[in-house]
């Protein structure tokens, strides 16, 4: 990348005269089934009908499962920067395209939402001199070589705000030197009626072709098989050992990825292969948790689970590892359990311990909806960011 675009300033930082309805551009890197790309949907679609901005979205690869959504929130047309490497020539071309895009579109706020974003991003802004300029980070960046991290502290040198999704990621920020100033952390929400129905669980064994599930017990785990982070391994010997002691339980896991294969074999090595169901991508959420009566999540590493957010709105019990934000979203023996990454031991007994009460799990259950309710609604989170907005567009304390 090139050392003089990576270090224009924010002499222009000032925010400019905006027209009563700012324009913000929203940038994500692909459309594909993810927590950042839906978390950016979901917040761009909100804003666009709140209608106080004129919304713009914007990636770095055109396609994806979540196109066809991204094409139906109305914004107009959605703009792609074709990547091959941030240190080729077409770097530096898609780089120049999308700050003149920014300077016709007349943009007042440019927010990117994950690495590859945060860094073609925040450069094109500052070459466009865009007033306000939001990065954000949603994980502990466990992955990023030491190439990566240089160029992401980059990034955040030219934000004058990054946006941590948990108090868990702003603490990592502060040990990466991101200065405490410039950080702001606004938790995911989400909107509770797309992981809400109200279909019987009959039924939804039906629209899922499920039908091996019967009357038994599910335990589900919702998660793409893209990275060994996910920690599938541990939720398949956790279920080895639930199997044991509750033979009848089926265990159903939901997402799509290379790893698939590898926790295929895993499973069946592990003598579970009439007892796990592997769906694929899933397209019907809602239906999943409504026969689902634990979800699990068995990650090593996050930053703050979306998937957390989506068992408790359904009204679900959760058991999930102790990492990232997990304990900023579940209260330890009242909306779900918290066991050490790794540990399928513990896991499996959380497990068994609400399959065997169901009338604990369903209290656990209702107390999870009602914390997501207070305090990770999307309407919650859209107040926090247009808050943010409004702060830098008045120039309070921006740099």
């Amino acid at each position: 990348m090139s050392t003089e675009i990576l270090k224009e300033s924010a002499a222009s930082t000032s925010p400019t005269a905006v027209r009563s309805r700012p324009s913000v551009l929203h940038l994500v890197e692909s459309f594909d089934q993810g927590g950042s790309e839906r978390q950016a949907l979901q917040l761009a679609g909100l804003l666009h009908r709140q209608a106080a901005y004129t919304v713009r979205l914007a990636s770095l690869k055109p396609g994806g499962v979540l196109r066809e959504e991204a094409n139906a929130l109305g914004v107009g047309e959605i703009s792609s920067y074709p990547l091959t490497s941030f240190y080729d020539l077409n770097f530096l071309l898609q780089l120049r395209r999308c700050a003149g895009c920014l300077r016709e579109w007349n943009v007042a706020v440019i927010h990117t939402h994950d690495f590859y974003t945060n860094i073609f991003g925040m450069a094109a802004a500052a070459l466009a001199r865009v007033p306000v300029r939001i990065a954000s980070r949603r994980d502990l960046g466990v992955i990023r070589s030491p190439a990566q991290r240089f160029l992401e502290r980059r990034a955040y040198w030219l934000a004058h705000r990054v946006v941590a999704n948990s108090d868990a990621v702003r603490r990592q920020l502060l040990t990466e030197g991101v200065p405490d100033r410039k950080i702001v952390v606004i938790h995911n929400g989400i909107e509770s009626e797309r992981v809400t129905t109200g279909v019987e669980r009959s039924d939804a064994l039906a629209e899922l072709n499920l039908p091996q599930a019967g009357e038994r017990q599910v335990v589900t785990i919702v998660a793409n098989f893209r990275l060994p982070v996910k920690g599938h391994a541990t939720f398949l010997r956790a279920a080895q050992r639930v199997h044991e002691e509750m033979p009848e339980t089926l265990f159903v896991l939901a997402g799509e990825g290379d790893l698939l294969p590898e926790m295929r074999e895993l499973a069946e090595r592990l003598g579970l292969k009439d007892r796990v169901v592997f769906t694929g991508r899933c397209d019907r959420l809602a239906e999943l948790l409504v026969i689902s009566d634990v979800c699990v999540l068995s990650s090593t590493s996050e930053g703050f689970s979306n998937a957390i957010l989506e068992h408790m709105a359904a009204g679900r019990p959760v058991v999930a590892t102790d990492v990232g934000g997990a304990r900023e979203a579940i209260v330890e023996g009242e909306t779900g359990y918290l066991v050490p990454p790794g540990d399928h031991v513990a896991m499996a007994s959380r497990i068994v311990t609400l399959l065997r009460d169901p009338g604990t799990a369903t209290t656990m259950g209702q107390r999870g909806q009602e914390r997501v309710r207070q305090h990770f609604s999307a309407e919650a989170q859209l107040q926090r960011v247009q808050k943010l907005y409004a702060q830098l567009l008045a120039g309070v304390a921006i740099e």
